[in-house]
């Protein structure tokens, strides 16, 4: 085809045109970094015939210096008319337009190579997004007209460039030398299909990455889901248990897909991403993103599988914004049925949210569905968000995983394994939660509230409070093969066609559900609030002077950087000087002076507040204060003993806490926590014994603070156990005990003066009375009743004596006696 001059003016002449309204900018600024070889012929490809498209290119090559597609280049002896091409041809002067056909350019360019006519031809891909800067967009409206997948007419494009010409961004890509395909040797056509398929296929995955993936049919997604072997299998058991015929059962398993399924649309993350972007600056002073370039990197080529912690209505919310600014698609999120309310559940669907019910008891037919739907996002590759603690926690801690949508992940994965699956542990912390003051209520005994997205806005009367910063680490990704290949060896041998479900699969999504929070907790951010309460709480009054709760800090974070907890935690700038002002200016301490200078401490509101803090990385100084705690009734002990205690309780801490060391290798990490106690003098060593400093000494009270961070969660232990005991063999059910320690810790947390509001959290008993039962402590007889060794009780005092006080267990001691006293007269 023959450019001729007069078509040359009239393209000239509409780049100034559109260069008269139209700004555009090379993403990256990739076009100067192309590794071009200008000695070979240069070809640049568009996707889709567009002249204001070709216009674009032709501006930012001039720009960066690279030759202009609408130039003449000679290919050996011929000479091509100009340097571009369209992947889909232009249609002819009727309008018709043969999307399979190919381009004559590239077909002549294939030839040429084959007839060893030219060494080497360069093809350049390059893509144009109109109203792509999101750096910069300002207007909500405009966002209506911005690249989509919908098919785009030339009224569209118009009105888009006109609206839009601004914020136009280019992408080039990485050069495909066309030398390197013909050498394969398969022929004219088939190299020339390779070619087009390369290219379909690079456009396609360029604009996902840009503006997320293709789900505009959704219409069509939610129909094909009836047509699924298990939905149909389901609606057949519907009709015969209801009694309702075939068209019903599929109408109503329609009606579930329809409830279930996302409407995602760019335009509204994009419109999202607008408003968030004034809600974070509006609120918090920096969002700091950390290990994300893992996130990246894990992103190609697998199913990706985000599992945050859950802490507030806007995690999810946090994370799309921040996967959309760092290049990467947001993913389609898990979100119960209740945050489908009008306006709100309309805006979350189009952000990605499906809507699950909080149960599938009794309706097989939903269920199904359901699973359907996650097996169909799965394997086409969309990525997903859920959180594996099933609610919000109350407490700050991380709770125990409900593995409903693990176990449909798993099941989904062993029907088909097409992609490989990926977990990515996302954790988000903050110096002061949006719904702090909810919580608050919540900590100081107040019955749980119904969930709802409004408790966020509730926050905006109070804006003049300073929240601080948010802190996001991505852990390190977990591979749902290689966690498969160590659970189960043989998984990959059978057959799990149909709804068949292998013996191994509930306990195997049970351990990764604590892999998968073990992960999450290794990547916790310690900030200057948790760090100041993990302190102030464990003082008996809740107070420190200036200077000496400096001195902790300071203490604390050279131990975190001797023996990091994992190295995807985080640790906050600055010493202890600086965390204790940086928390003062969010009003978080209070402060009283004296003439021997100033005492900082914690007001009745805020103490109960900080323990939610504290307990956020609780879990990072559960073994240093567990090894600190055996000091304070004992000056010497061995390493021998030391190993030996710490190994009869860490399972148990491990189980709560979510710890990363497995036992195996517990006597390493204990030998470096020892060595870093030693060189911040809190203990020295005398030959093969740790010897605690004068009781006198600033270094042991030290070790005492540091040893109280876990003291509530021994005395949970010892007081359960305590009970057990006093209720003889095989006399209580583990119901009956988890409700007599919910009472009897309410009762000592007022008698102590126990500031722990989770001391008495009835979930945290059951889970440690499940534990013992796991470790073989405990034993069920047929009545449901527990027995245990009859050494147990030896075992545990000989414990306790090393790591509680002796009035703490006399008085828990007491109170156990009091009640097995009672019981006889009340049976």
């Amino acid at each position: 085809m023959t450019r001729s001059p007069f078509h040359r003016l009239v393209f000239g002449t509409l780049r100034r045109l559109l260069y008269l309204w139209v700004r555009s900018e090379t993403i990256n600024q990739s076009a100067f970094t192309l590794k071009l070889d200008r000695s070979k012929p240069v070809f640049y490809v568009l996707q889709l015939p567009s002249l204001s498209d070709l216009a674009v290119v032709d501006r930012e090559c001039r720009k960066a210096g690279l030759p202009r597609p609408v130039l003449p280049v000679r290919v050996g002896k011929l000479e091509e008319p100009a340097a571009f091409f369209y992947l889909t041809p232009e249609p002819d002067w009727l309008g018709r337009q043969d999307k399979r056909g190919s381009s004559p350019t590239l077909a002549r360019l294939v030839a040429a190579l084959s007839q060893q006519a030219v060494d080497d031809a360069q093809i350049v891909p390059v893509s144009v997004f109109w109203g792509q800067s999101p750096d910069r967009e300002t207007s909500a409206w405009k966002l209506l007209f911005a690249d989509s997948w919908a098919v785009t007419g030339r009224l569209r494009r118009l009105v888009s460039i006109l609206i839009l010409g601004r914020k136009t961004r280019v992408q080039f890509s990485s050069p495909i030398h066309l030398r390197e395909l013909v050498e394969q040797d398969k022929g004219h056509e088939r190299t020339l299909r390779m070619v087009q398929r390369m290219l379909r296929v690079h456009f396609r995955n360029q604009k996902t990455a840009v503006i997320g993936p293709d789900v505009s049919h959704r219409r069509n997604l939610v129909k094909g889901l009836v047509h699924g072997p298990l939905v149909r299998q389901a609606i057949g058991e519907e009709c015969e248990r209801s009694g309702i015929s075939p068209e019903k059962a599929e109408a109503q398993a329609l009606r579930y897909g329809n409830e279930i399924a996302s409407d995602y649309a760019y335009t509204a993350i994009r419109f999202l991403e607008l408003v968030l972007s004034w809600f974070w600056n509006k609120i918090y002073d920096g969002i700091r993103v950390n290990h994300i370039e893992g996130v990246q990197e894990a992103a190609q080529g697998h199913e990706v599988i985000y599992v945050p912690c859950h802490r507030s209505h806007i995690d999810y919310l946090l994370l799309s914004y921040l996967l959309f600014r760092n290049g990467l698609t947001p993913p389609h999120i898990a979100a119960g049925i209740n945050l489908n309310m009008p306006l709100i559940g309309g805006l979350l669907r189009r952000g990605g949210a499906f809507f699950m019910r909080r149960s599938f008891k009794g309706n097989p037919l939903y269920t199904a569905v359901f699973n359907e739907y996650l097996h169909t996002l799965f394997s086409k590759g969309f990525p997903v968000e859920y959180f594996v603690e099933g609610g919000r926690s109350r407490t700050g801690r991380m709770l125990q995983p409900k593995t409903g949508m693990l176990a449909i992940t798993l099941r989904s994965f062993l029907r088909s394994h097409r992609l490989p699956v990926v977990f990515v542990p996302v954790y988000i912390g903050y110096e002061r939660v949006l719904e702090g003051r909810t919580y608050l209520g919540e900590l100081r005994g107040a019955s749980k509230k119904k969930e709802s997205i409004f408790d966020i806005f509730k926050v905006i009367g109070a804006l003049k409070q300073r929240f601080g910063q948010v802190w996001v680490n991505f852990g390190e990704p977990l591979k749902l093969a290689e966690f498969l290949d160590q659970q189960q060896p043989d998984w990959r041998e059978q057959d799990y066609a149909g709804q068949f479900r292998p013996a191994w699969l509930n306990e195997t999504t049970h351990r990764l559900g604590q892999r998968v929070a073990q992960r999450l907790n290794e990547a916790a951010a310690i900030n200057p609030v948790n760090l100041v309460a993990l302190v102030l709480l464990s003082t008996s009054k809740l107070a420190l002077d200036d200077s000496a709760l400096a001195r902790v800090l300071d203490l604390y974070l050279a131990l975190l950087r001797q023996v990091p907890y994992s190295p995807h935690t985080t640790l906050p700038e600055g010493d202890g000087r600086a965390l204790i002002d940086y928390v003062k200016g969010m009003d978080l301490l209070a402060e009283q002076r004296d003439a021997l200078g100033k005492i900082l401490y914690l007001d009745e509101h805020n103490a109960v507040l900080m323990t939610y803090y504290r307990n956020n990385v609780l879990h990072i100084f559960a073994l240093p204060a567990l090894l600190a705690s055996f000091f304070q009734s004992s000056a010497r002990i061995s390493r021998e003993q030391i190993l030996r205690f710490t190994e009869a309780l860490y399972p148990y801490l491990q189980s709560e806490l979510f710890i990363r060391w497995e036992v195996e290798e517990l006597e390493t990490v204990v030998d470096q926590w020892l060595a870093a106690f030693v060189g911040q003098g809190l203990l020295k060593l005398e030959g093969d014994v740790y010897v605690r400093p004068a009781p006198s000494s600033r270094q042991f009270v030290l070790l005492t603070l540091l040893s109280r961070a876990i003291a509530p969660t021994l005395q949970r232990f010892y007081m359960a156990i305590a009970l057990l005991l006093n209720a003889g063999q095989n006399l209580i059910s583990a119901e009956e005990l988890e409700d007599l320690c919910t009472v009897m810790a309410q009762r000592l947390s007022i008698l102590h003066g126990l500031n722990a509001p989770e001391f008495f959290d009835k979930s945290l008993f059951r889970h440690f009375i499940q534990t013992l039962q796991d470790q073989g402590v405990l034993l069920q007889d047929e009545a449901g009743k527990l027995g245990h060794h009859v050494k147990l009780g030896e075992l545990v005092e000989g414990a306790a004596k090393r790591v509680l006080p002796a009035e703490l267990r006399l008085s828990i001691r007491q109170v156990a006696l009091e009640r097995g006293e009672q019981a006889p007269a009340s049976q």
